[in-house]
């Protein structure tokens, strides 16, 4: 479990424990949810459609051997159902305002009983944007749920009209993947509910969906340039691992997340012109587009492509390789620093040492 996550879920729980430190508590479960709900907006704003219904670790047991799109649906459907069947007694989110319509659902039950092709293919019938939509939905009526709660209503808990009630709702499969859920969730209070599935059960999945994203990036990166439009080496990147590069449909760098179309301006740029890179363009020097509209922060960058410019490709990795050997780092401009002229020097440097201990 990611560590500022796990160690906010134990606060959670235990300024949950007390009546004095409760509305503490709720906060902290809030900024969680908050924290967490930010990775789940990234990856739908930034992996295209086809990454939703991928299955990178094949079919199996475990969180992580599901789809994109089935995690979204999973976490927020037993999230919707626990929330309003369960505890509030009122109509779910996904029964109105026409959400099954707008999701495309087939289903409309927890998707448990969904595996292998019917996993596949319920996954590649979800809109997803609408999707996201209902799960923003659900996650703040829960929210709302959770400020009026009090810290006496935390050991309330549920009776056999209430697991009738759920099973009429025909939300949880009879299928022995799902059925198993209605006991456990009639067999908890509203504290152990609030663990599961209103924390824990999140964390839980959007740790799968990183591994699940993660594991689609280093597959679509296989065989491909490592060296990006701007000139930075993508395997020398501290992005590296949850990135495809922008040579790839799941480009995840900075400037292209932060682009309207999701194209970084410099790979739209050298698209434009049929350029490699921008290591190739006359403009390099004194261009002012994507990464090198940051000036200094990012001088490193062009300071490589210039170098590749001059030596190619093949010498910047040598060098690069050289650089992480010597020094641990995670940003280049730890390294190069922050103008042109000085991380080109050090560069240079760099390639002609490693080249004098050749010929020696």
């Amino acid at each position: 479990m990611d560590k500022e996550w796990s160690e906010k879920n134990k606060k959670m729980q235990t300024l949950l424990s007390k009546e004095a430190s409760f509305d503490k508590g709720i906060k902290v479960l809030l900024e969680l949810r908050d924290d967490l709900f930010e990775q789940i907006t990234s990856i739908v704003n930034t992996f295209p459609p086809v990454a939703f219904y991928q299955l990178p670790f094949g079919e199996g047991e475990g969180n992580h051997q599901t789809t994109l799109a089935w995690s979204l649906w999973h976490t927020f459907r037993i999230e919707d159902i626990v929330a309003h069947t369960l505890i509030l007694k009122d109509k779910q989110i996904l029964l109105g305002n026409s959400w099954q319509k707008k999701t495309k659902s087939p289903i409309i039950t927890t998707g448990n009983e969904l595996n292998g092709e019917t996993l596949i293919d319920f996954s590649k019938k979800l809109n997803i944007k609408a999707t996201y939509d209902y799960c923003k939905a659900v996650m703040d009526s829960t929210n709302d749920l959770l400020k009026k709660l009090k810290f006496t209503d935390l050991k309330k808990k549920f009776s056999t009209e209430d697991k009738e009630n759920l099973i009429k709702s025909k939300c949880i499969s009879s299928d022995d993947s799902s059925a198993w859920l209605i006991d456990y969730w009639c067999g908890k209070d509203v504290k152990g509910l609030i663990q599961m599935p209103f924390s824990r059960h999140w964390i839980m999945h959007v740790e799968a969906m990183q591994r699940i994203k993660n594991k689609l990036c280093q597959q679509a990166k296989k065989g491909v340039d490592q060296i990006a439009y701007c000139g930075l080496s993508c395997n020398h990147c501290f992005l590296t691992e949850w990135c495809g590069s922008c040579r790839t449909i799941y480009n995840t760098c900075s400037f292209a997340t932060s682009s309207p179309d999701g194209i970084c301006p410099n790979t739209a740029c050298c698209k434009e012109k049929g350029l490699d890179g921008c290591y190739e363009c006359n403009d390099l020097y004194k261009c002012k587009k994507g990464f090198y509209s940051l000036g200094k922060e990012t001088n490193a960058i062009r300071a490589m492509a210039l170098f590749i410019n001059k030596y190619g490709k093949k010498e910047l990795l040598k060098v690069l390789d050289i650089l992480h050997k010597k020094k641990d780092f995670k940003k280049i401009q730890e390294v190069l620093g922050y103008e042109i002229e000085e991380g080109l020097r050090i560069l240079e440097k760099t390639r002609k040492t490693c080249e004098e201990k050749i010929v020696k």
